[in-house]
């Protein structure tokens, strides 16, 4: 009888919520949205390794001709570092169509970046099984190799331990950071288990700081002559070593974005770099993946905060490395950023911000010719959509719109070195991290950003195929190769120091017995190449720009024209 009430009940369970599942007759399509998604994520939150597995698993079943998922190596825990193929995979290889790389969560505390590339993966595919011609086309003709996080072993240390909105930056790997014997001791401790490290503060009529009048949560410096009511004693911790000091000894670490072979620095140099370039084995499977793939043209990787576009150089020993052809593209790209991405700035590491050596950025586009940003996810605009620069602008967006959900109230706590303290302040998913609400549009505006950089990957076609005849059963034959695109097929940076291989330009129908590239059709001015005539060598075909290539063929009346390019993906065109 138990077992029928069961069955009856689930019964009952799935008529209900057939009865209230989303229906194509009930929705209204917003524009720019997948209507009825085959997988519903809430963008509104955030997840960590399992949420994040769980997702990509269930995008990849749902997309099979859309999505291809496989692991790209393992962190130092052993977590499986996450990789989604996306392009449509009915027509023509993915690893040889122009591909967009992108990850996020380099750095443990910048997690949002993960919420963006999957919500760029989910994005896609959802328009696309939704008819979006756009996506269609794209996806067609484009490749996103998307890796949410590679850092994930801290990810799920920032999620499930006490953190604040900064800390931590590093990954797992055990480091007596300060040579005290221990390995990554916590300077931090959670004293009340919220899973927030807040701010500590004692009451001292002698203090330098009081409650702010209009707002308890705020604690406000007094001036000059004015006693205060407080003191602050820095961020929740105890003294963990007995040496009497507290969080004196922060959590021994590492900078994941030290480590990559691009004017890598040692640890005295550059603060947080690891024991030698690609150290890290998270850092070693991306640039595995990336060399594996030379199809890879653009690169996205997502930090936190401040609302940028950053390229490099990081560092103003590089300057030279970022030539005027390159940076004529990234300007391209970086301003159309600009106007996509309200209260983001497209800017310069070195010369906007500080130096940074051993960086992923100048990794991808020094060692491998990749046109490649970081966007630093967001900004203090997205408050009120205006600039703002009052230290009260957090705590009032809070209040007005958050409902003060983003603030841990002060309370009381018996401190073993300090006795009787207050701890408070805001949580550790503020400031740093969108709020729910704002999470999905801005992942929607940096998504469209890198679309756009995707979709100027080139683009090549080949038309223009002239046939002359020059008697003695030869044939002249002409064609012209075009890139629609603002990306070249190499970066001067990769044609600088040889990175990929050129462009081929070959030809069918007939024996080519001569093969030339033409520098100037007008004045009829060539360069021959002397060797293996079938196939002309191209070093380039620019963005927005065309080469013109010639053979002299022996036989045939129709020729076949077909372009293969690493970053360029394959073009054919046919003669009349």
């Amino acid at each position: 009888m138990r077992l029928k009430n069961i069955i009856a009940a689930v019964g009952c369970a799935l008529i209900t919520s057939q009865a209230i599942a989303q229906k194509p007759e009930n929705i209204l399509a917003a524009a720019g949205s997948p209507p009825n998604p085959k997988v519903t994520v809430s963008w509104n939150r955030y997840y960590d390794y399992a949420g994040i597995t769980d997702i990509v698993k269930k995008l990849a079943a749902a997309h099979p001709d859309l999505v291809k998922l496989e692991s790209m190596g393992k962190s130092f825990q052993g977590k499986d570092l996450w990789v989604l193929t996306i392009s449509d995979l009915k027509k023509g290889n993915a690893d040889k169509k122009p591909a967009m790389y992108i990850d996020g969560n380099i750095h443990s505390n910048e997690i949002q970046g993960s919420e963006f590339a999957m919500y760029t993966a989910w994005y896609l595919v959802e328009m696309f099984n939704a008819g979006n011609k756009y996506v269609q086309e794209l996806l067609a003709d484009k490749t996103f190799y998307i890796a949410p996080t590679i850092n994930p072993d801290a990810r799920d240390n920032f999620f499930h331990k006490g953190n604040t909105a900064n800390s931590p930056r590093s990954g797992m790997i055990p480091i007596d950071n300060d040579r005290d014997g221990l390995m990554n001791e916590d300077g931090f401790d959670d004293l009340d288990g919220d899973g927030h490290i807040t701010t500590m503060r004692r009451k001292n009529p002698n203090g330098r700081y009081k409650v702010d009048p209009t707002d308890p949560r705020r604690m406000i410096l007094v001036g000059q002559g004015e006693k205060g009511d407080y003191e602050l004693l820095g961020q929740e911790g105890i003294d963990n070593d007995g040496d009497g000091f507290v969080n004196e000894d922060g959590e021994g670490a590492y900078d994941p974005n030290r480590d990559w072979g691009w004017n890598w620095q040692p640890n005295t140099i550059q603060g947080g770099a690891y024991k030698y370039p690609f150290s890290i084995p998270e850092n070693r499977a991306v640039a595995d993946f990336v060399m594996k793939h030379p199809n890879i043209a653009a690169g996205q990787s997502y930090h936190n905060n401040g609302g940028m576009i950053l390229r490099g150089p990081g560092a103003i020993e590089d300057v030279e490395t970022y030539n005027a052809q390159d940076i004529r593209v990234y300007d391209a790209l970086g301003k159309k950023g600009e106007e996509m991405m309200p209260g983001y700035r497209y800017i310069v590491v070195y010369k906007d911000l500080y130096s940074v050596f051993g960086g992923e950025l100048d990794w991808f586009y020094g060692g491998r010719g990749i046109y490649t940003f970081s966007n630093e996810l967001w900004t203090d605009y997205l408050y009120y959509a205006k600039n703002v620069t009052d230290q009260r602008t957090p705590y009032d967006f809070d209040r007005d719109l958050l409902m003060k959900d983003a603030f841990v109230d002060w309370k009381t706590y018996n401190h073993p070195t300090y006795g009787e303290i207050e701890i408070g302040g805001f949580k550790k998913t503020f400031n740093r991290l969108h709020p729910g609400f704002l999470l999905e549009s801005d992942a929607h505006r940096n998504m469209a950003f890198s679309v756009y950089h995707a979709y100027h990957t080139p683009k090549l076609r080949v038309d223009q195929i002239e046939v002359k005849d020059i008697g003695g059963g030869l044939k002249e034959v002409t064609a012209m190769v075009f890139n629609e695109r603002i990306i070249p097929t190499h970066s001067s940076q990769d044609l600088k120091y040889n990175i990929e291989v050129p462009n081929i330009v070959s030809i069918s129908g007939g024996t080519p017995i001569a093969a030339m590239i033409v520098t100037n059709k007008d004045l009829n001015i060539t360069t021959e190449q002397k060797t293996d005539p079938a196939n002309i060598k191209v070093s380039n075909i620019p963005g927005n720009g065309n080469v013109t290539v010639r053979w002299i063929v022996k036989g045939g009346s129709k020729y076949t024209i077909n372009v293969e390019s690493k970053k360029g993906g394959t073009a054919s065109g046919t003669s009349n």
